[in-house]
């Protein structure tokens, strides 16, 4: 998220109106990739269908280089992007409920919503079963809240952890993607089940 409003680059109007058209584009184009169906995305979980896996690699290695170029060219300054703190023990948890969640589901918060706007049942049931979540979590967070905040390491970057420069840490994030890329095709071949004639 570039920092366009924030430093009076333009208004409070456009950037609700950026905000619209970049959420519906988006929506859009994972429609169009099929996360608007969960038993696509739930087949990412019996390894017949990994193009979740390869698209959320694409966007993760496509954001990074960019990233990382805007800020050797000196078009970003990378200290006020805005990271998200670390809470690692809550995140971890909260990761794994995710991941069951999205298991049983076949839906994240995002492509649950996606569901939603073609008329999929599934997903709006998803969603309100998102929301009660949340407002049992909001009511007792009291009982969680030195959990919650436990583990916190503040805004942190890889770099921050492993002592290896940025452009190390880029490089064995692309191998990392073109090993999940060929480990997802070996996958899908090994578990993809022909449909029946």
């Amino acid at each position: 998220m570039a920092p366009f409003y924030k430093f009076g680059f333009f208004g409070e109007q456009t950037s609700f109106i950026l905000a619209l058209l970049i959420g519906i584009s988006f929506g859009f184009w994972l429609e169009r990739a099929g996360f608007g169906n969960s038993r696509k995305l739930a087949l990412q979980f019996y390894f017949q269908d990994m193009t979740v896996l390869k698209v959320m690699f694409t966007a993760i290695v496509t954001a990074m280089i960019g990233l990382m170029y805007l800020t050797l060219f000196g078009w970003i300054d990378i200290s006020k992007v805005f990271i998200n703190p670390t809470f690692l023990y809550a995140q971890a948890v909260g990761g794994i409920v995710l991941g069951i969640g999205f298991a049983i589901g076949g839906y994240c918060p995002g492509t649950a919503v996606v569901g939603a706007s073609t008329g999929r049942i599934d997903a709006y049931l998803f969603i309100l079963g998102a929301l009660f979540g949340m407002v049992v979590f909001g009511e007792t967070f009291p009982l969680f809240e030195n959990f919650f905040y436990a583990g916190e390491m503040g805004q942190v970057r890889l770099t921050d952890i492993i002592n290896l420069s940025t452009g190390l840490i880029g490089l064995l994030i692309i191998l990392m993607a073109v090993g999940m890329f060929l480990g997802g095709e070996w996958l899908e071949k090994k578990f993809r089940k022909e449909p029946a004639v």
